[in-house]
């Protein structure tokens, strides 16, 4: 009896270990991801889901589908939704080229952005953008307002103050963050390519305060027509609360949900609680 039993469960430990392995490859057969050319570069891409909702997921400052919204692409219902994550130009696997800055650096991301969703197929989509991503969502939407269905923003700003500056000073020397911030970028790029484009994405972002009022995108708010929903973490140490406020009070139509102890990556740091946020904003049925 005893060998009877050691044997059903060595027979059983290996049926679970096959059904895991056979659901770690559905998942990973289930994300498609290709490089697709985009005015004049390739951009990489991931796909997954194949529900009628298009989603479009624009990452942050170096960010990429790898660094910045791995739960969003797991865990997004896949029924309700398609959701396309991408590495902007110069970003992740989105290189060659090496990323630059030059004035118009968003509103250049903003274009790639609609355009390759343009080049995938997607004839209307929603847009999730954080931190730069964010900016990069404003942007899209305010250009393109019949191809934009919804858009969630957080970690946003649309102008750069003197506070800005001091808290991207703090910041420019990669070497001063701890080893857990830095690591994920340096497995992308390597320490001193990420320690470069970081810089230059520093000095590129401080050039906005030198325009009008700081402007980034003000100009280009009350030309966004999507529903808009604005997240805020209240704890964020990069973003202080003025920037969701002014985006509140000048995007028409829109709302704000705050997070009590979210911090810029509240995204990750509390992903169950942010896609259920999420897919219920993106699903509900506006008048």
């Amino acid at each position: 009896m005893a060998l009877v039993s050691v044997s059903r469960r060595l027979f059983e430990c290996r049926r679970a270990v096959h059904r895991s392995m056979a659901a770690a490859q559905l998942h990973s057969s289930s994300v498609v991801s290709g490089r697709q050319p985009v005015n004049g570069v390739d951009l990489y891409y991931e796909q997954t889901g194949r529900g009628k909702h298009a989603v479009l997921l624009l990452p942050g400052a170096l960010g990429s589908t790898k660094t910045d919204f791995a739960p969003q692409l797991k865990s997004l219902n896949k029924e309700r939704f398609t959701v396309v994550g991408w590495d902007p130009r110069g970003y992740g696997q989105s290189r060659p080229p090496d990323r630059d800055f030059p004035p118009d650096f968003f509103e250049r991301d903003a274009k790639d952005a609609v355009d390759l969703m343009k080049a995938l197929g997607f004839g209307k989509f929603s847009l999730l953008g954080w931190s730069d991503g964010g900016i990069t969502s404003l942007i899209a939407a305010a250009r393109n307002p019949d191809l934009i269905n919804k858009m969630v923003v957080w970690g946003a700003n649309a102008f750069v103050s003197e506070q800005d500056l001091k808290l991207y000073d703090a910041v420019r020397d990669v070497s001063k963050w701890s080893a857990r911030m830095r690591q994920p970028m340096e497995e992308v790029y390597g320490a001193q390519v990420f320690a470069k484009t970081w810089e230059g994405w520093v000095d590129g972002i401080k050039h906005f305060f030198h325009r009008p009022e700081g402007s980034i995108c003000m100009e280009l708010l009350p030309l966004i027509r999507c529903p808009t929903l604005i997240i805020h973490g209240d704890k964020d140490p990069m973003v202080p609360s003025v920037h969701p406020q002014y985006l509140l009070k000048h995007i028409k139509g829109s709302q704000l949900y705050s997070m009590p102890e979210g911090k810029h990556n509240l995204h990750l740091r509390y992903a169950d609680e942010f896609n259920k946020l999420v897919e219920d904003f993106l699903e509900e049925q506006n008048d």
